[in-house]
């Protein structure tokens, strides 16, 4: 695995959004050393986790509002599937979507309103994971830490092959030197190779003769990079995998062992624990369609699977990387259990409403008839659940079966609560019959 710290990413969007974060990351960093002379980065991860995943919460809410609705409507999806299941003419298509869309109409949602909020969210998380990966890169707090030592390094003869050959002997796998044009290591790649090393490696460093001449430096740049990098006893660019090996075969500290395990363990129950208060979707019915049915048990399998790969990367990823993930699964357990607790005390009448006004108003705006519009997406996703009339049985009697279903709906609509959407409906039709009889 290889790392490029200092090497800030240029993917577009994510390399501004990171750059934006590191200037957060930064201060934090800087706000507890002023403030209360703490200069550790495991702490400011954690505090950096919550800063941003609470930024997210709106977003957050409004992907829940949209899962709890998704919810309800999945019955009504699959029925339609059902209907039109095995059906795979131009004609049937279209008239699955159109049902489909009058569904997604009644309750006042887009069927790309989840992936709206996604679409914001991921640039975020990527960005925020490029700052927790590339901490010299992007908090200059704690790459000033290094200038000094880059900068008695590259006036070394030959720099480059002795820090290639250090990095060989002590299988440094996860850093690898990016050359300039002549051939050197470039200053950003040695501060990669700094921020990498161990304790036991600064020192070894420090006692190289080629870098006699400023092994107080280097001896200085250790020990303020030891103590940020401090986290109940690890060294957070250290793997958690380090110190359970150095137990077994150097005989190391056992303590030390069970708290590096504990890294994977707790990224692990954290994000079980975040799935677990995560709104399940609706349960397929046994009659369900088979790619209902499949889509559900792969979603399934993979919230089994992705917290057991967390657990087994974070063996072997800087305990850095493990804080982060741990911090970030803890805050939004905790998120999402107070949107869980916000969304079980609202209507759904009260949501669909929200709904309906904010896409009336959209479409006021824009000129449409919003009204006239949402009362016609009510009435066909009212029609995907009538029952089909068997026309060979034109007799007395299924007239009056119609007659009596027609009371009956007719009725319930009446009996709708006041401000709901069917109480809207019912005002819009009765104004139609009203013009109709003039």
């Amino acid at each position: 695995m290889e790392l490029f710290l200092a090497t800030k990413t240029g993917t577009p969007i994510i390399g501004q959004i990171a750059s934006v974060m590191g200037w957060i990351m930064d201060g934090i960093y800087k706000m507890l050393d002023g403030l209360f002379g703490i200069q550790n980065i495991g702490l400011c991860i954690i505090i950096f986790s919550i800063l941003i995943f609470a930024f997210m919460t709106p977003l957050q809410i409004k992907q829940q509002k949209f899962s709890k609705l998704s919810a309800i409507m999945q019955p009504e999806i699959q029925k339609i599937q059902k209907k039109y299941q095995g059906k795979k003419d131009q004609a049937s298509m279209m008239k699955m979507n159109e049902e489909t869309q009058a569904v997604y109409q009644k309750y006042g949602v887009s069927p790309t309103g989840s992936c709206v909020q996604l679409a914001i969210q991921m640039p975020i998380l990527f960005a925020l994971y490029q700052v927790i990966y590339r901490i010299p890169a992007y908090v200059g707090s704690v790459k000033n830490i290094f200038t000094g030592v880059v900068d008695n390094l590259l006036a070394v003869n030959g720099y480059t092959d002795i820090l290639q050959q250090f990095i060989t002997d002590h299988s440094m796998t996860r850093v690898r030197l990016v050359m300039d044009s002549a051939g050197n290591a470039t200053s950003n790649s040695i501060v990669d190779f700094l921020y990498a090393l161990s304790p036991s490696q600064w020192k070894e460093l420090a006692q190289m003769n080629q870098f006699s001449g400023f092994s107080d430096a280097i001896t200085k740049a250790s020990g303020n990079i030891s103590k940020m990098q401090g986290f109940c006893g690890l060294n957070i660019a250290d793997q958690p995998l380090y110190y359970i090996m150095e137990f077994f075969k150097n005989h190391g500290s056992l303590l030390l062992a069970i708290v590096a395990l504990l890294i994977p363990v707790l990224a692990w129950a954290t994000q079980m624990l975040n799935l677990k208060l995560m709104p399940q979707a609706a349960t397929q019915p046994a009659d369900g369609n088979d790619q209902a049915s499949a889509m559900a048990n792969s979603m399934k399998t993979m919230n089994m699977v992705m917290p057991l790969m967390s657990a087994f990367f974070c063996f072997t990823f800087p305990v850095g990387l493990g804080i982060y993930w741990i911090a970030s699964a803890v805050v939004r357990s905790a998120q999402q259990f107070a949107i869980n607790r916000h969304l079980d005390k609202m209507n759904i009448d009260d949501l669909v409403n929200e709904n309906m006004k904010k896409i009336e108003a959209k479409r006021a705006k824009e000129g449409l008839p919003p009204q006239k519009i949402t009362n016609q997406a009510h009435q066909s996703a009212k029609n995907i659940n009538k029952p089909v009339i068997n026309k060979g049985n034109s007799g007395n009697n299924g007239a009056s079966d119609r007659a009596q279903k027609v009371d009956t709906a007719y009725e319930k609509a009446r009996s709708a609560k006041p401000g709901s959407i069917t109480a809207k409906a019912n005002l819009v039709r009765d104004f139609d019959e009203r013009n109709k009889k003039k």
